[in-house]
């Protein structure tokens, strides 16, 4: 069995963690083949400058379908809204932790006004000037590593990162300040993992057994209403659920680019029509606001 994923610490760390759990289930080793994407390829461009459909995963996609690879291991936020016909998400993994936390030697009030915050995230970006923060804003691209060094050598004061990342790389003594969910709203399928596989492969059976059932209806959900509304990562919209026994609740804030609060939806339903609902939601957000 062949796993393909991004050649980033955190990519590789995310894979290996599911590579563990298939080979103690398979007995089976599993050897690991590093694919560089379209994302992994441009360092200075704010994201929501240029096409990103695919970008991180376009690459990974095409090696499955030629048969180069038996599955990857994406970011499942990372997921375009549409995906190829010829695969499918088999796992969805238990989730890490959603929030956003603050990378910084200062607190979210300490900063400092004409703080410069590196981001290229129009979402980031937005929710800043939601909150009345007057910080300057400055593209910031890299890995996980990079951005923290970027900020402890003066690049810029601040950045905000997911915690997911954080914790899975064991950096937490950079986190200076955790946000909470409802404050700066994480994007849709934020601390989830997607396992993607060809429709036909013969391994299908095997890895849809890391499913996690609440983890698979949360991002599935919140994946849906992305789909629904059509934005992608080119508007700043924040979306996380929370799956209860047989209920979960949906959390939505869509913002203007301006940091203008547009929508801020909870709903909560049964299980069985989360998805149906998402889609509701995010159809209405697209016929009431954009």
């Amino acid at each position: 069995m062949i796993v393909g994923t991004r050649g980033s610490q955190l990519a590789t760390t995310q894979t290996q963690t599911v590579v563990r759990q298939l080979e103690e289930m398979t007995g089976e080793k599993i050897e690991t083949k590093i694919i560089k994407t379209t994302g992994d390829k441009i360092t200075n461009s704010q994201l929501y400058n240029i096409d990103a459909k695919g970008i991180f995963t376009k690459e990974l996609d095409q090696a499955l379908i030629d048969g180069t690879i038996d599955f990857a291991v994406h970011s499942f936020k990372d997921l375009p809204s549409e995906l190829n016909n010829q695969l499918s998400i088999t796992a969805i993994p238990e989730r890490e932790a959603i929030n956003e936390v603050l990378i910084s030697k200062y607190s979210w009030d300490e900063l400092p006004e004409n703080a410069t915050l590196g981001t290229s995230s129009v979402r980031r970006e937005a929710f800043c000037k939601l909150h009345n923060k007057n910080v300057e804003t400055t593209p910031l691209r890299g890995n996980v590593e990079t951005r923290i060094r970027k900020v402890e050598e003066g690049e810029c004061d601040a950045t905000i990162m997911a915690l997911a990342g954080i914790n899975r790389l064991g950096l937490n003594e950079h986190v200076k300040e955790v946000f909470d969910e409802d404050y700066i709203v994480p994007p849709a399928g934020q601390g989830a993992l997607a396992v993607m596989t060809h429709k036909d492969s013969q391994y299908y059976d095997e890895i849809s057994k890391l499913n996690h059932e609440d983890t698979r209806c949360e991002a599935l959900c919140e994946k849906a209403i992305l789909e629904s509304l059509g934005v992608g990562c080119q508007w700043p919209v924040g979306i996380y659920s929370r799956v209860d026994k047989d209920e979960i609740t949906i959390n939505c804030k869509l913002l203007s680019p301006e940091g203008k609060l547009l929508a801020d939806i909870h709903k909560r339903c049964m299980k069985t029509d989360a998805i149906s609902t998402a889609q509701s939601i995010g159809k209405k957000l697209r016929e009431d606001t954009i």
